[in-house]
């Protein structure tokens, strides 16, 4: 989700016409009901439907571009996959930490 924060900002901005880094109050429960609202018509939603996209026909049409989005999220799952548990929750607590001093 690191590498997302960009599209993230960019699909809110886009969205609801919020810029995340001139709203110092907005507070997590905000910011993750914003996130979880965002349509497929933003940079994140766009992104998203390319690497979940598993019907063949589709991935048959993908430009060379779409394809790089997709074979690199599928190579980072696998890599993720081999992850422990603790390590996991470290990641996933390092990230809420980090967004929680961003938006209090």
């Amino acid at each position: 989700m690191y590498e997302d924060w960009g599209l993230i900002e960019a699909s809110i901005a886009s969205q609801y016409g919020i810029r995340l880094r001139a709203e110092p109050e907005m507070t997590w429960d905000e910011f993750c009901t914003l996130l979880a609202g965002i349509m497929p018509e933003t940079p994140l939603g766009q992104v998203v439907s390319i690497r979940s996209e598993n019907d063949r026909e589709k991935l048959k049409h993908f430009s060379p571009e779409q394809h790089r989005i997709r074979n690199e999220w599928r190579s980072r799952e696998i890599k993720k996959a081999r992850w422990t548990d603790e390590e996991a929750a470290k990641a996933v607590q390092e990230f809420q930490n980090i967004i929680k001093q961003a938006f209090g």
